[in-house]
């Protein structure tokens, strides 16, 4: 299944490592996997970016929280299970 992840970006659920807050104080091992991945960042067209969504091929910058990513996803899941 797949998930929106808001300025015209869908994801295959399965392909999701995972969802970080950027609200939240992130961890320096995070800053350094972000800052080292810099090529793979795919930023927020529309906005600021409320959580950070790492998937097995790109880390996307999603206008919408971690709250309601993470919602979706489970709902996904519960779908296709």
């Amino acid at each position: 299944m797949y998930i929106h992840l808001g300025d015209d970006f869908v994801v295959s659920t399965r392909d999701i490592v995972g969802i970080f807050d950027c609200k939240v104080n992130v961890s320096p091992i995070v800053e350094e996997f972000l800052s080292r991945q810099k090529q793979k960042v795919v930023p927020s067209v529309n906005g600021t970016p409320k959580s950070i969504v790492v998937t097995t091929e790109n880390i996307y910058y999603s206008p919408l929280s971690s709250g309601t990513l993470k919602k979706r996803a489970q709902f996904m899941l519960e779908i296709d299970s």
